[in-house]
């Protein structure tokens, strides 16, 4: 006597509900989404805190080149903004930085810098800046 259909479809889910070959690749599949979005979400902020370090370090520098009248730096102020960009080490250019020369605090350089994270399902941008300011010595000027 053969066994019923339901009967035979009943024994295949059973075999087949015994069978843990494919757990690995299930549990991988609904874990994997977070675990690379959080991966790729710490390499987003490394990018992000990295560029706030070189926006930093470079109205630093540009600050105190304008300060001490670097070679440099005279001449004009762009070449104060355009001497920032080229400390920087990253991606900016000069227009992302201002120069004052006539601050109450000295040689001030400012610079500002929005940076798009690629973050998967969100379009998040942040805006980065920084300012330094450098007071002269005694004997000199702001650079002009």
């Amino acid at each position: 006597m053969q066994p019923s259909l339901m009967h035979r479809i009943s024994a295949r889910l059973r075999v087949l509900a015994g069978d843990r070959r494919a757990n690995t690749a299930v549990e991988f599949a609904l874990a994997a989404p977070a675990i690379f979005m959080f991966m790729f979400g710490i390499i987003e902020t490394g990018y992000a805190l990295w560029m706030q370090n070189a926006l930093d370090y470079s109205v630093a520098a540009a600050a105190r080149c304008a300060s001490l009248s670097g070679s440099a730096c005279t001449g004009s102020p762009s070449l104060v903004t355009t001497y920032a960009a080229s400390e920087s080490g990253a991606s900016l250019d000069n227009t992302a930085f201002t120069y004052t020369r006539t601050a109450s605090c000295g040689c001030q350089v400012s610079g500002t810098y929005t940076i798009a994270l690629d973050i998967p399902w969100n379009a998040l941008s942040v805006n980065l800046s920084s300012q330094a300011c450098f007071k002269p010595p005694p004997s000199a000027n702001c650079a002009s």
